[in-house]
């Protein structure tokens, strides 16, 4: 019985430095609130930005790349809240 619980200890050490870790491999995610990303990029279609190529969700905001009707390549903010354009760049 002894041997079982030391080698249950011994591995419980190995795994505390990943455990600790553990927010490294965590993704973010949009707050409870937040509109449905679906509502967002018809909201944005709705605006003129036809081309969506890349969503991602850093920083407490949406960042969607999308084509200007024209062409131009951008890279928007949104709040997953209100849905808004913070930030264009």
């Amino acid at each position: 019985m002894r041997t079982y619980i030391l080698a249950a200890c011994a591995a419980s050490l190995m795994l505390a430095p990943v455990a600790a870790r553990a927010d490294w491999f965590s993704e973010e995610l949009p707050p409870a609130n937040a509109k449905p990303l679906s509502e967002i990029i018809k909201s944005l279609e709705d605006q003129g930005y036809k081309a969506i190529e890349n969503v991602e969700f850093d920083d407490n905001v949406w960042e969607i790349e999308v084509h200007k009707a024209g062409g131009e390549e951008v890279e928007l903010h949104v709040d997953p809240v209100s849905g808004q354009i913070v930030k264009t760049e």
